[in-house]
C-alpha cells in the first residue's frame, strides 16, 4: 500500500509537470552586458510567483501555465520591464536574453511595457533610426513568409521585394547589392541558396529561422560599427541551445523542407551549450519550385557555445550549404521563370561561413568581443544551346561556362565600456580579406570573328585578384538629460585596391517629449566598393585582357532621417520616417549613356560589357513612411506598413531617369488572431493574414527589330527605364494547429499557408523570345499552397 501511494504520487506530479512549461534565461545590463545579480523576475499570474536570478544572472521559472503569459523583471536602480504574451509551450522551455536600462537620476521602480517598446528599440544600443527588431516567432507566424527571414523583412516600412522567384531586398530603392550580411557581428557571403557572385539573394534562403536569435534590420544611417554598405544591415545572431536540457524538433514543410534540430547541454560545469539545425529542400518534388526542373538543396547550422572560462567565454558558429539544379530544354515549357526550350543548363553553388567567438569580461563594466571568421562561396554555371533549334542543321555548343568562388578572412574586435550610467563607449577594428577565382566565358551579344557560323566564346572574366578591407570605428551614447539621448561615431574604411582611405561620421539623437512620443534625427556618410563582378571586369585591350574597373571610387552615399514614434495605447506603436538619401560616385561608363551601377543586384548576373567605367554617377532616394503596430495581446496582432518614396539615378548622359527599383510605394497589411480549443483549453487554432501590393518597376522596352536581326534580345536604352510593368499585388491566408500534450514534454504544430490565394497574375519580365521571335509576358507564381507539421520533444 504505501509503495502504490509513493507510485500515484510520483505520477501524480509528474503529469502536473509535463501539463506545463519553463520560462529561463539571463538578466543583464543592456549598456555594458554584465549580469545583474538578484534581479527579480515575476510570473504574473493569479497567484503571481517569482524568482531572483543567480551570481551568473540566470534564473528559472518551472510549471508555467501552459498558453500566453507574462513576466515582470525589476532591479533596484534600472527601469522595469514587463515582458508580454510569452508563448508556453509543453514542447519547449522558454529562453529569454532581457537587458535592462540603468534608471537616469533615480533609484525609484520604473515600469515599461516590453510588449510595445522592445520590438521598436535595437538589440544594438547604438541604434537610434531607421532600425527594427524582429523575432523569430514573426517569421513562423506570417503568412506567405515561407520560413524566410528575407521575406519576413518585406513587411517592414521602406523593403520591397516584389519578386516572387527572389529573396532580394530593396531598401528605400536602394539595389540589393547595397545590402549588408552580418552573422555573429562579421560580414558574409549571401546566405542563400542558388546564389550567384555579388548578389545578396535567390530563390531560396539558407538561413534556418530556428537557429536565429531576435536579431536587428536597419535601413539608413546606421551605427559606426557597420561599414561597407550604402543601403542597409541586416545584423543577424545565433541564439544558444538549452544549457539544462535535451530538447528536440523534427518537421517537414514545403519550403524549408525536411528539418531536424537538436540542442542541449555542452560541458556542463561551464554553463555550455550546443545547437544544430539540418534541413533538406523538398519544394522542387511537390512542383512548387516554379520550374519544371527539380532544385536540391540543403544546410546546416550550428552554435556550440563552450560556457565561462577564466580567459573568457568562447562559441564556434557556422552555417553551409548546397544546392543544385538542371535545366533541362526537352522539360521546359514557355512559361518556365528561368529556363528555355533550346537550352540545357546545369547549375551549383555552395557557401559556408564558420567563427571562433572570444568574450572577455574586464571588470563589471566593460567587455572585449573578437571573432575570427573565414566564410566562402563558390558557383558554376555550364549552359549548352542547340543552334538552328529542332532543325535538320540542329547543333549543340557550349554556350556559357561560369566556374567563381570567393573568399572572405576575417577579424573583428569590439570594445564596449559602459562609463557611466549616462556615457557608454565602444570602439574596434574589422578586418576582411576578399580573395576571388573568377571565371566566365560566354557566347551571349558576341560577334562571329572565327568565322564558324556562331557567336564566339570570349573570356569575360579570367582572375584570381584579392583585396583588404580595414575599418576602424569609435561610438559613444551620452544621456544627455532623462529625455535626450545622443549617438555619435566615426567610421573609417581603407581600400586597398585603389588605396582610399574614407571617414565617415555617423549620428543620431532622440528626444522623449514624454512616455508616449519621442523625435529622432539621424545622419550617415557612408561608402561601399563596386561589386567584385564589375570590379574584376576584363576587357580585350589589343589583345591583352585588362581589368579597367579596378581603379573605381568607393560609392558614397549620404542619409538624412527624421523619425517620430508614438505609442497610440497599450500594444499600439504608431511611426513615421522621413528621408532623403544622396549617392554619388557610383560606377558610369565615359561615353554618355544610360548606365549605373546603381541599376544592378536584381538579377543572377551583373553586365558583362561594362569596363573602362568610371566613377561619376550620381543617385537620390527620398520618401516617407509609416508603421501602425499592434502587439500581439489579447488573442490577436496587426501589422500595417507603408512607404511611398522616389529612385532616382543619372548616367554618364546626365539624364536623370527612374531606377529600376523605384516601385513609388509599397503597402503591407498583416494581421492574426489566435482562439485556445480544446478542453483544458492547451491547445491553439491560428489564422493569419498578409495583403501586400507594390507600384511595378521600371524596366527598358526590348527593341524587337533589333533583337531578331541580332538573335538574342537588345533593349532600347534610348528609353532606360522608361516603362513601368503593373502594379504587384498579393493575398496569403495561413491556418495553423498547436497541440500541446498531456503527459509529455512534447508538441505538435500544423500550418497550412495559401499563397496568393486569389491566383493574381504578376508579372514578372516582359522578355524577348528568341524562338518565337517575339516579346513575351512571363507571370510570377500564381496560387501556390505551403504547409508544414513540427513535432518538438
Amino acid at each position: 500500500m504505501k509503495n502504490f501511494l509513493l507510485l500515484a504520487l510520483s505520477l501524480t506530479s509528474y503529469f502536473s509537470h509535463s501539463q506545463t512549461g519553463v520560462i529561463k534565461g539571463k538578466i543583464f545590463d543592456k549598456q555594458s552586458e554584465s549580469p545583474l545579480i538578484g534581479a527579480t523576475i515575476e510570473l504574473l499570474i493569479e497567484s503571481p510567483s517569482g524568482v531572483v536570478t543567480d551570481e551568473d544572472g540566470f534564473f528559472a521559472i518551472n510549471n508555467v501555465p501552459l498558453g500566453r503569459q507574462s513576466i515582470k523583471v525589476s532591479y533596484i536602480g534600472y527601469e522595469s520591464t514587463v515582458i508580454s504574451e510569452l508563448e508556453i509551450t509543453s514542447g519547449k522551455d522558454i529562453i529569454l536574453n532581457i537587458g535592462l536600462i540603468e534608471s537616469y537620476n533615480t533609484l525609484d521602480e520604473i515600469v515599461i511595457t516590453a510588449s510595445s517598446r522592445s520590438k521598436s528599440k535595437a538589440i544594438n544600443t547604438m541604434a537610434a533610426v531607421s532600425v527594427r527588431q524582429f523575432t523569430t516567432e514573426e517569421v513562423t507566424r506570417y503568412a506567405g513568409g515561407r520560413s524566410d527571414v528575407a521575406r519576413l523583412a518585406s513587411n517592414f516600412a521602406g523593403v520591397s521585394t516584389a519578386d516572387d522567384s527572389r529573396n532580394d531586398i530593396v531598401i528605400r530603392g536602394n539595389s540589393p547589392s547595397g545590402l549588408l550580411w552580418r552573422i555573429e557581428g562579421v560580414p558574409v557571403s549571401s546566405p542563400n541558396h542558388f546564389s550567384t557572385l555579388g548578389t545578396t539573394g535567390s530563390p531560396v534562403s539558407a538561413l534556418n529561422p530556428n537557429v536565429l536569435a531576435n536579431s536587428d534590420f536597419l535601413t539608413s544611417a546606421f551605427p559606426a560599427e557597420y561599414g561597407n554598405a550604402i543601403g542597409g544591415v541586416f545584423d543577424l545572431s545565433f541564439r544558444k541551445g538549452n544549457k539544462d536540457d535535451y530538447e528536440f524538433m523534427a518537421g517537414v514543410a514545403a519550403f524549408p523542407g525536411a528539418e531536424f534540430v537538436a540542442e542541449g547541454p555542452l560541458l556542463r560545469k561551464n554553463g555550455g551549450s550546443f545547437l544544430v539545425a539540418a534541413r533538406y529542400g523538398i519544394a522542387g518534388s511537390l512542383g512548387l519550385a516554379g520550374t519544371s526542373a527539380l532544385p536540391n538543396y540543403n544546410d546546416i547550422s550550428f552554435n556550440l557555445d563552450f560556457g565561462k572560462f577564466k580567459l573568457g567565454n568562447f562559441s564556434l558558429f557556422g552555417i553551409t550549404g548546397n544546392s543544385d539544379i538542371d535545366f533541362l530544354g526537352k522539360d521546359i515549357d514557355d512559361t518556365d521563370l528561368f529556363a528555355a526550350a533550346d537550352a540545357d543548363a546545369f547549375v551549383t553553388s555552395n557557401f559556408y561561413s564558420f567563427g571562433l567567438k572570444h568574450v572577455l569580461d574586464i571588470g563589471t563594466k566593460s567587455y572585449l568581443k573578437t571573432i575570427v571568421s573565414t566564410s566562402s562561396s563558390a558557383e558554376t554555371y555550364k549552359e549548352n544551346r542547340y543552334f538552328d533549334f529542332q532543325t535538320p542543321q540542329q547543333n549543340i555548343l557550349r554556350y556559357t561556362d561560369t566556374d567563381n568562388s570567393e573568399q572572405r578572412f576575417t577579424i573583428s574586435t569590439l570594445f564596449n565600456s559602459k562609463i557611466s550610467k549616462k556615457f557608454t563607449v565602444r570602439s574596434g577594428l574589422l578586418f576582411e580579406n576578399y580573395a576571388l577565382d573568377a571565371n566566365l566565358k560566354d557566347r551571349e551579344e558576341q560577334p562571329d570573328l572565327d568565322g564558324d557560323g556562331y557567336p564566339d566564346l570570349n573570356v569575360f572574366l579570367n582572375t584570381k585578384g584579392s583585396y583588404s578591407i580595414f575599418q576602424p570605428y569609435a561610438q559613444g551614447q551620452y544621456r544627455l538629460s532623462e529625455k535626450l539621448t545622443l549617438n555619435a561615431g566615426l567610421h573609417g574604411q581603407y581600400f586597398s585596391i585603389n588605396e582610399q582611405f574614407v571617414l565617415e561620421p555617423r549620428t543620431a539623437l532622440t528626444y522623449a517629449i514624454n512616455t508616449k512620443n519621442s523625435v529622432n534625427i539621424g545622419y550617415g556618410l557612408h561608402h561601399q566598393n563596386v561589386a567584385a563582378p564589375l570590379l574584376f571586369l576584363n576587357e580585350n585591350v589589343n589583345g591583352i585582357l585588362i581589368q579597367t574597373n579596378r581603379d573605381l571610387d568607393l560609392i558614397q552615399s549620404q542619409h538624412f532621417v527624421l523619425g517620430y514614434d508614438l505609442r497610440l495605447a497599450d500594444k499600439w506603436r504608431a511611426k513615421a520616417e522621413i528621408y532623403y538619401q544622396a549617392i554619388d560616385k557610383a560606377a558610369v561608363e565615359k561615353s554618355p549613356t544610360s548606365y549605373s551601377s546603381l541599376t544592378e543586384g536584381a538579377d543572377f548576373v551583373f553586365s558583362r560589357d561594362k569596363t573602362s567605367l568610371v566613377s561619376n554617377g550620381t543617385g537620390s532616394n527620398q520618401g516617407i513612411e509609416f508603421t501602425l503596430e499592434k502587439f500581439f495581446s489579447k488573442g490577436y496582432h496587426g501589422l500595417l506598413t507603408t512607404s511611398f518614396f522616389d529612385s532616382k539615378y543619372k548616367g554618364s548622359d546626365g539624364i536623370e531617369r527612374n531606377s529600376p527599383f523605384n516601385n513609388g510605394y509599397v503597402i503591407n497589411v498583416l494581421g492574426g488572431k489566435e482562439f485556445v480549443i480544446g478542453k483544458a483549453q492547451k491547445n491553439i487554432f491560428s489564422i493569419n493574414t498578409k495583403f501586400t501590393t507594390a507600384g511595378g518597376r521600371y524596366y527598358t522596352p526590348v527593341d524587337l527589330a533589333s533583337s531578331i536581326a541580332a538573335g538574342y534580345q537588345i533593349t532600347d536604352n534610348s528609353r532606360a527605364f522608361s516603362e513601368q510593368y503593373d502594379a504587384y499585388l498579393r493575398l496569403d491566408l495561413k491556418f495553423g494547429f498547436k497541440f500541446n500534450s498531456k503527459t509529455k514534454k512534447k508538441s505538435h504544430q500544423f500550418y497550412i499557408d495559401f499563397q496568393n490565394i486569389t491566383d493574381n497574375k504578376n508579372i514578372f519580365a516582359n522578355q524577348y523570345n528568341r524562338l518565337t521571335q517575339s516579346v513575351n509576358r512571363i507571370d510570377q507564381i500564381g496560387f501556390q499552397p505551403d504547409f508544414g507539421y513540427r513535432f518538438q520533444f
